[in-house]
C-alpha cells in the first residue's frame, strides 16, 4: 500500500509539473512575441531601442531557445504520465487526473 500511495503521489506531482511547464511555455511565447519589433524596418532591426541591451533578434532567439527546452520537458513529462496511465491501474489514472486538475487550477 505504501508503494502504491507513493506511485500515485509521484504521478500526481508529474501531472502538476506538466501543467506548470505548459503554462511556462505560454508565458515565454508571449514574451517572445513582445520582443519582436513593432515595425520591420531596417533601422529597427539593426539599431537597438533606447534602454535595450540586446537587439530584438537576439532577445527573440533566446526566448525561442527557452520555448524549445520547455517543449522538450513537456513532451518527456507527457509521455511519462501517459506510460504510467497505460499501466491500467485505476489509482494511477486518478492520480494523473487529480494532478492535471490541480496543476491547471494553480
Amino acid at each position: 500500500p505504501a508503494g502504491m500511495a507513493l506511485s500515485v503521489l509521484v504521478i500526481l506531482l508529474l501531472s502538476v509539473l506538466y501543467e506548470a511547464v505548459k503554462m511556462g511555455k505560454a508565458v515565454l511565447l508571449r514574451r517572445a512575441l513582445l520582443a519582436l519589433p513593432r515595425s520591420l524596418s531596417r533601422e529597427s532591426l539593426v539599431e537597438p531601442e533606447e534602454g535595450d541591451t540586446a537587439p530584438p533578434q537576439r532577445r527573440w532567439f533566446r526566448y525561442h531557445v527557452g520555448q524549445t527546452l520547455f517543449h522538450m520537458v513537456q513532451v518527456v513529462l507527457g509521455y511519462m504520465v501517459m506510460l504510467a496511465v497505460m499501466s491500467y491501474n485505476a489509482w494511477i489514472f486518478l492520480g494523473a487526473i487529480a494532478g492535471s486538475t490541480l496543476g491547471y487550477f494553480v
